[in-house]
């Protein structure tokens, strides 16, 4: 199989983050489509703790899916992440750091209605496959 390589594009003039990238090329390869993850558990119910714990577990969430396609935090070129309106948006960033390491993508932060009551976080994410 080929590696596919995610190049991050960070133009000068722009706002240089380590935990995101402007923009991100996927080379060769197949893509994968990570649907919305919230912070349930394995059974399904949202975990305890505030955005913080959901965070974290969504990103988990979202790993899992990542890890059955033979893939990794690295091979995402893409993440959407939804929040409560109501949510500590620098809470639940620094669970990002403690789960999904330094591994930007191109993110996208939203303060909308989430569909499943009690969450307060959903990430979505796209990823680079080997082909």
């Amino acid at each position: 199989m080929t590696t596919p390589t995610v190049t991050h594009l960070n133009p000068p003039g722009l706002h240089r983050n380590p935990a995101f990238s402007q923009g991100t090329i996927v080379e060769t390869g197949r893509t994968l489509y990570v649907g919305g993850q919230n912070g349930t558990d394995a059974d399904g119910a949202i975990v305890e703790g505030g955005i913080a714990a959901q965070t974290a577990q969504a990103l988990r969430n979202v790993l899992a899916v990542l890890a059955e396609a033979g893939a990794g935090p690295q091979d995402v070129a893409r993440l959407a992440v939804y929040l409560d309106p109501e949510a500590d948006l620098m809470e639940g960033f620094a669970a990002v750091g403690e789960v999904w390491g330094p591994h930007p993508a191109a993110v996208t932060v939203l303060r909308v209605g989430l569909g499943r009551p009690g969450a307060l976080v959903e990430i979505e994410a796209v990823a680079a496959l080997p082909a």
